[in-house]
């Protein structure tokens, strides 16, 4: 099982409309894949965080939902409309490998 992990610093002053954007691209992507994209903030740390955590099932999986997100118009259109709810340059990947 491999779990993904994406976190991106929120701009001063857009904590809302970030929230309510990364609600609308978790459920653009379960649309689009099935997958289930869970949204967290940090109780330590940076508290202007968001994260998407979804979990797949190999490696393979995530590489082939990535690559066809980002070929997908509509994804790419709502990802650049909600660029100046995040700080450029903030957006961290992480992938786990679970036993």
């Amino acid at each position: 099982m491999i779990n993904f992990k994406r976190t991106a610093n929120v701009a001063p002053g857009k904590a809302v409309p970030a929230m309510l954007f990364a609600r609308e691209v978790a459920a653009f992507i379960k649309g689009k894949t099935g997958l289930e994209i869970k949204i967290g903030t940090p109780i330590g740390g940076n508290p202007n965080r968001i994260a998407w955590f979804v979990q797949y099932e190999n490696l393979a999986i995530l590489e082939d939902t990535q690559a066809k997100l980002m070929l997908d118009q509509k994804y790419m259109e709502l990802i650049a409309k909600s660029a100046d709810n995040f700080i450029a340059g903030s957006l961290h990947d992480e992938i786990w490998r679970l036993p």
